[in-house]
């Protein structure tokens, strides 16, 4: 089993150092050990891990989500109820955002078509004037 510096395991995973130590502070990670320098030392484990956690964020698990999964993962004898309740919410989530992205791009583009664009100056452009506009919320805070 190789020890392995937080500079050779950081180059190793393609993650900054700053990255790892922030790991570290989070609980994610941890080293092996320390030398008598106060130099990390981490095994291999440490890289499959960290290789764990970048799936995850690619998948869109947030660091708080990934810390429940990486416990989930580290008592093998559990049922995988909870990694499918946590994956299911992570869905749930992404269909959310989507839709949500939906809606933005649909209201932008919809601005898009009434601009000219190259005529006409930025006092006449319909986006900004649509910007300008007071929210509801704002409207019913003048009210009262």
């Amino acid at each position: 089993m190789e020890n392995l510096t937080i500079g050779k395991l950081a180059r190793q995973v393609d993650l900054g150092v700053e990255t790892l130590r922030y790991y570290e502070r989070r609980g994610l990670i941890e080293p092996q050990r320390r030398t008598e320098s106060g130099y990390r030392l981490y095994t291999d484990d440490a890289r499959q891990r960290l290789q764990f956690i970048r799936r995850a964020q690619v998948l869109g698990f947030s660091l708080d989500e990934v810390a429940e999964l990486l416990s989930l993962s580290d008592r093998p004898d559990q049922s995988a109820a909870e990694v499918k309740r946590l994956t299911q919410a992570k869905i749930t989530d992404i269909e959310t955002r989507i839709h949500d992205l939906e809606r933005m791009k649909s209201a932008l583009s919809a601005l898009e078509e009434q601009c000219p664009g190259h005529a006409g100056t930025t006092a006449e452009c319909p986006i900004l004037a649509a910007l300008n506009q007071p929210t509801p919320e704002a409207a019913q805070g003048e009210n009262e």
